[in-house]
């Protein structure tokens, strides 16, 4: 079973893409985060005569999640529970082929001192009291996404200049580590403990060109799972595609 996260900053721009995408690597499970289409404007007959099926939820300008998938998701569920006000639409799931996929596009937070930041920690702890829950139902389950955290050093292509800044700092560190704890791996890191893997690159100064980027995409897994891991690849050609999204899709593969 092959499941892919991609972050694909506007599904309107980079629609093209993710259909190419989609045929030419033919996953189980496609996630996508950063939608900015409305709910209304989300290119389901598109996909829906690649024979795909696809659910989603969807907002203009920021935000908006959405799986695709080979067979029809089951028991699709959108939001945080214990942020029923929220309006931003960041997080879907559903079950497909036995497996919970969670799909996030977590919070940036813009910088460790704005209130933007306050919201993405209230949020993470919301994520973790609805991932807890949904282990406790589901033995196979994979929380991805973007994260907008670098969960070490490692991941960063510079240490130093991003040290307790936003994406790298201990505290989001911790956020993600609390999630490790609900007895989830880190897929990336079980294949490859060590090496850069960059998954998004900033558009400005040839990054991507240069390969200075963040490992800020993850695909966190249950024992189950980590049990059956085979591969996980960061697809950068994807992104040294004209007019890329900033991100590169990560994919894990199952023995399943």
């Amino acid at each position: 079973m092959k499941i892919t996260t991609w972050n694909v900053n506007s599904l309107n721009v980079r629609l093209p893409q993710v259909q190419n995408w989609l045929a030419e690597h033919q996953p189980d499970v496609l996630a996508l985060q950063e939608l900015k289409l409305d709910q209304d404007k989300y290119p389901v007959a598109a996909l829906q005569m690649m024979g795909w099926h696809t659910v989603w939820s969807g907002q203009k300008t920021y935000n908006g999640v959405a799986i695709i998938s080979r067979t029809e998701p089951q028991d699709v569920h959108t939001g945080l529970p214990n942020l029923p006000d929220d309006p931003q639409r960041r997080v879907i799931a559903a079950t497909i082929n036995g497996v919970r996929v969670i799909n996030v596009y977590c919070v940036n937070g813009e910088a460790l001192d704005s209130p933007k930041f306050q919201y993405k920690e209230q949020w993470f702890a919301a994520l973790n009291e609805f991932v807890r829950d949904e282990l406790a139902r589901h033995e196979k389950l994979v929380l991805l996404g973007d994260f907008n955290i670098a969960p070490a050093d490692a991941d960063c292509y510079d240490p130093e200049k991003w040290h307790e800044k936003i994406h790298c700092s201990s505290i989001e560190r911790q956020w993600f580590q609390n999630l490790l704890n609900l007895d989830l791996t880190d897929s990336l890191r079980q294949i490859h403990p060590e090496g850069a893997f960059y998954t998004w690159f900033d558009y400005r100064g040839a990054m991507f060109q240069r390969g200075l980027g963040l490992r800020i995409d993850h695909l966190l897994i249950s024992p189950a799972l980590s049990a059956v891991l085979q591969d996980v690849a960061v697809d950068l050609a994807a992104r040294g595609q004209e007019r890329p999204s900033d991100h590169a899709p990560v994919t894990a593969v199952f023995d399943l």
